[in-house]
């Protein structure tokens, strides 16, 4: 079903569509069975809001508890200060968590076992069910799979000195020439030859771009390297446009933003080349190799210079993540502006249709011919009829009835009834023409998947799309109200039952028991549905044989169907009610009910 939206929204261009894609990645990965993701990080990918992953190794492997703790809690508080969400990546007992509690940041952060995670990591801890804390490698994997573009880190690794020789080169720099994620760093770390580093980024065809007025490439905990890089952003907003070049362009790496430490944080260059030499030596003698060296020299760094390398590591740590979440909000206000811009202007469409999105089903109906079933193994003659119904489907056929020409969007299955569906379903079914976002009025129903009906509520939000919603069934009213998703809703349909149902959800009062009598069923209807309209334009309450009760804003006594104009108070309409039958009365009349 997602992907058919996705289908049809493809022509609104290629940041619409960038977005799709994105949330699409998230849908998949939510379904994995190795994948948590934080409902606060889903919620604000679904809507849209800016993200910023954040790696875990620094928290298992990169400073002791519980200094890792306060520094975690720290740094994640950053990020929500200027204005995005923290997705902490990390692993527990075997599942990818993007985006951790306070309860799961102290158990990485105090854990004695915790395995560092890389790419080459991931089959094996997640298959005996290990906990660990992730790379820049390892986030940026989650990360790019979770729909997340901005990532956080202290500094990347890159090739080790002496690495000519050892050809022990971080999986740092591969991941970023194959994942398209920007990592925001502090340059590559001072144990590092970091004139390699930058050669093999080169290669690796990685945009790297220091941050600030200087293309001096930083050099972790000192501001000055010797070197310069590629290029240079003065501000998040340059910074941000880079990124959509490079996402926009769809190639599979990524991009490097090299943010130095603070100035009056930063330690001498000269004082930590010297730990760093008398750190290596050691490392050396010991035979330390592998994942483990840069542990042991960062650790071993702090010893050496008093604790000023760690100062200079926490600043720099709060400043990356100062900027990269400076630099996730402008892009996320870059990203919804050219969406924005790029949708087609009236004038330019062609007539629009009518958008329903919902089941169909193929039913069977068989009947005896003899009230008596006969038993015995005996034959009972009867007659068997095929129907096709579904609120998706009922709608859609109606809309065609009226002399639209509405684009149904269902999920069909590949077998013997789906051309039978097709061809009694040929005055609706369009192939996806017109884009969702040039449509009057969007319908979808109960039976559409959770995450299908957030999406759809996050395209009527920022499009300002009609949407109505049918609830279906009362164990499914609830799905857009689970979340705010619902305030992009213009209309929905409920019974009783139903509307009692969303009320619950949005923890409104509601009554244990339902009336009966008409005048009581009216009144609950009127207190249930008022709640509503501080955000919906109308609540079609459907009474089953008392007929149907309009809830909407008034307007000069009326009810306001259309968006937009003078509202005043709540108003509710009761519709048409058939009457009992009489000889004189055609079939077709009805007596209306007075207004409430």
């Amino acid at each position: 079903m997602h992907k058919m939206i996705r289908k049809v929204t493809s022509s609104l261009g290629r940041h619409v569509s960038t977005m799709a894609r994105g949330t699409t990645q998230v849908r998949r990965f939510l379904h994995g069975a190795y994948v948590r993701i934080h409902p606060s990080v889903q919620e604000a990918l679904m809507e849209g809001r800016p993200v910023v992953a954040l790696e875990s190794a620094i928290i298992t492997h990169g400073m002791a508890y519980p200094l890792n703790l306060s520094m975690a809690r720290e740094v994640e508080e950053t990020v929500r200060v200027n204005g995005a969400v923290p997705a902490t990546v990390g692993i527990l007992r075997g599942q990818i968590h993007v985006g951790l509690t306070d309860k799961e940041l102290e158990f990485l952060a105090s854990s004695k076992n915790a395995v560092k995670v890389s790419r080459r990591d991931f089959p094996f801890v997640l298959s005996q069910g290990l906990s660990g804390g992730t790379t820049v490698s390892g986030t940026m994997i989650a990360a790019h799979k979770a729909g997340i573009p901005v990532f956080v880190t202290g500094g990347i690794g890159g090739v080790h000195r002496e690495g000519e020789n050892t050809m022990d080169v971080s999986a740092d720099l591969t991941e970023l020439g194959r994942t398209p994620v920007a990592v925001v760093s502090a340059g590559a770390k001072s144990i590092l030859d970091i004139g390699r580093t930058l050669e093999y980024l080169e290669t690796q065809g990685v945009c790297v771009a220091a941050f600030g007025e200087s293309r001096e490439f930083p050099a972790f905990f000192s501001r000055q390297s010797g070197f310069q890089a590629p290029y240079h952003v003065r501000d998040e907003e340059e910074a941000a446009k880079l990124i959509d070049s490079a996402l926009g362009l769809g190639l599979s790496n990524g991009v490097l933003i090299a943010v130095p430490c603070p100035q009056e944080r930063a330690a001498s260059g000269q004082v930590i080349e010297e730990a760093i030499q008398q750190a290596l030596s050691e490392a050396r003698s010991k035979g330390i190799t592998g994942k483990e060296v840069t542990p042991f020299l960062l650790q071993k760094l702090i010893e050496l210079t008093d604790g000023k390398s760690l100062d200079s590591n926490l600043a720099l740590i709060q400043n990356n993540a100062k900027v990269g979440s400076c630099i996730a909000v402008a892009l996320s206000k870059l990203q919804k502006a050219r969406r924005k811009g790029n949708l087609p202007r009236r004038g330019d469409m062609t007539a629009p249709q009518p958008v329903v999105i919902g089941g169909i089903n193929v039913d069977f109906i068989a009947k005896a011919q003899n009230p008596d079933i006969l038993g015995g193994g005996q034959t009972n003659a009867g007659r068997v009829r095929r129907t096709f119904v579904v609120f998706g489907r009922n709608l859609a056929d109606c809309l065609s009835r009226l002399g639209q020409t509405p684009l149904l969007l269902s999920a069909v299955g590949k077998d013997e009834h789906l051309q039978s569906v097709l061809h009694y379903c040929h005055h609706m079914v369009s192939q996806f023409k017109e884009n969702l976002c040039q449509a009057p009025l969007v319908c979808i129903d109960g039976n559409v998947p959770l995450s299908t009906i957030q999406y759809v509520c996050q395209l009527a939000k920022e499009h300002q799309l009609a949407v109505c919603y049918e609830p279906t069934d009362e164990n499914k009213a609830s799905k857009p109200f689970l979340s705010d998703s619902w305030k992009a809703l213009a209309y929905i349909s409920p019974n009783l039952q139903e509307l009692r149902a969303i009320n619950r959800t949005l923890g409104n009062p509601v009554p244990a028991e339902l009336p009966s009598m008409l005048e009581d069923v009216v009144q609950t209807a009127v207190a249930l549905a008022c709640p509503l309209l501080a955000h919906l334009q109308c609540v079609v309450v459907t009474l089953g044989t008392h007929g149907i009760l309009l809830c909407g804003k008034s307007l000069g006594g009326s009810i306001l169907l259309c968006p937009g104009g003078s509202q005043t108070d709540c108003c509710c309409q009761p519709l048409c009610r058939p009457l009992p039958h009489h000889p004189h009365q055609q079939r077709g009349d009805s007596q209306c009910l007075r207004s409430w």
